[in-house]
C-alpha cells in the first residue's frame, strides 16, 4: 500500500522525544507501506511541560502538559501522527483523537544512577536522591527511610548533569529512556519490579491520530505491537478506575503469556506511608475489565487513606 502524501509526525523537541519519533519513523520505513525518507517528516512542537522545565508537573496543569499542544496540531490537521510516552497521556482521551497503536514495550524498570555509590543500598544515610515521581518517592522511602528523597524536573540529560554537578548523590530514572539514548554506562543498578513497580504505561511509546483519519489508522496497524497493546489496555483501565493523575503514587505492570494477562499493582496512601497491593489475571481479551477490577479493589483496600488530589 502506497501512502501518497507526506506523513507528518508531531514530537516534542527533547532528545528523548526525538529519539522516540525517529524509532517510529524507522519502524514505518521497514513496514510494507512503500514509504521513504522523503515521505515522512518529524515536526517539533513545544509543549507546556517544555516551556516550564523547572516547575512540578502538577503545578502547570498536571498529566497532559506534554501533550496538549501536540493534540491541538493533530485536531487542526497540521500533523498526521503524534508520538507520546504513554505514561504522559491522560486516561481521558481528547475528543476526536485515539491511540490505536503502541510500539513494542521497552524495558519498564527503573534505574539507579550515582557518582558516589555502586548501588542503592550503599548510599550513606541522609544521601540526597532525586526523582520526579510521587510513586518513586513513596517506593524509595519504603525501601529506605534514612534518605532524603527530593523532587527534580528536567529531561534525562539535564538530570544527569545535575547529578554530575553533585546537586544530588543519586537519581532514579526510567531505564527505557536511558537505553533509547544509549546512556547505559551511566546506570549503576537496575531495580527489580519487586523492589520498584514501574509507572503504568512506562516504557511504551503511544501513537495517536484523529479518529476519522483512516489512512493514518491503516498505516499504524503495521507497527502496532498487539501484546503490548493488550497490556497497556489493562494498565490504563486501572489508572482510569482510580481516577489517577500525575500526583497519584501508583505503580503497576501487566505481563502477557499464552494469552493470559497478569496485572500487578500497588497504590500508596496520600501521605505515602501505606501501600496497598493487588494482583489479578485473565484472558487478554478482557484486559480492560481486569484493569478496572484491580483499580476498584485497590480503592476498597485503601479506603479513606487515598483520595484523588484536587477532588
Amino acid at each position: 500500500m502506497a501512502y501518497k502524501k507526506k506523513l507528518i509526525i508531531g514530537s516534542r523537541g527533547s532528545r528523548l522525544s526525538l529519539a522516540y519519533s525517529a524509532h517510529v519513523k524507522n519502524l514505518l520505513l521497514k513496514s510494507n507501506l512503500q514509504l521513504d525518507e522523503n515521505s515522512i517528516e518529524i515536526k517539533i512542537i513545544k509543549t507546556s511541560g517544555d516551556i516550564f522545565p523547572n516547575k512540578r508537573i502538577s503545578d502547570i496543569g498536571g498529566k497532559g502538559v506534554f501533550c496538549k499542544q501536540i493534540e491541538e496540531e493533530l485536531l487542526d490537521s497540521k500533523i498526521d501522527l503524534a508520538v507520546h510516552s504513554l505514561k504522559d497521556l491522560p486516561t481521558q482521551m481528547t475528543e476526536g483523537l485515539c491511540v490505536n497503536a503502541v510500539v513494542k514495550r521497552n524495558d519498564p524498570r527503573d534505574a539507579f544512577l550515582s557518582n558516589s555509590s555502586k548501588s542503592f543500598k550503599d548510599l550513606k544515610p541522609q544521601a540526597k536522591v532525586g526523582t520526579s515521581s510521587f510513586r518513586r518517592n513513596a517506593q524509595l522511602n519504603l525501601l529506605r527511610n534514612d534518605l532524603q528523597i527530593v523532587s527534580m524536573r528536567g529531561n534525562i540529560d539535564t538530570r544527569i548533569k545535575k547529578l554530575k554537578n553533585k546537586e544530588y548523590d543519586a537519581i532514579v530514572l526510567s531505564l527505557a529512556g536511558i537505553q533509547m539514548l544509549n546512556l547505559n554506562n551511566e546506570v549503576k543498578e537496575v531495580f527489580t519490579t519487586k523492589q520498584i513497580l514501574p509507572a503504568l504505561g512506562q516504557g511504551v511509546i503511544a501513537l495517536q491520530c484523529k479518529k476519522d483519519d483512516n489512512k493514518t489508522l491503516n498505516i499504524l496497524k503495521f507497527v502496532n505491537d498487539k501484546n503490548t497493546f493488550h497490556c497497556v489496555e489493562a494498565e490504563r483501565a486501572l489508572l482510569a478506575a482510580i481516577g489517577g493523575d500525575c500526583d497519584t503514587a501508583i505503580g503497576g505492570l501487566a505481563e502477557l503469556s499464552n494469552d493470559i494477562i497478569s496485572l500487578r499493582s500497588e497504590l500508596f496512601s496520600n501521605d505515602g506511608k501505606k501501600k496497598f497491593e493487588f494482583q489479578d489475571s485473565g484472558n487478554c481479551k478482557e484486559a480492560k475489565e481486569i484493569g478496572y477490577r484491580v483499580g476498584e479493589e485497590l480503592l476498597k483496600r485503601a479506603g479513606s487513606s487515598f483520595t484523588v488530589q484536587g477532588r
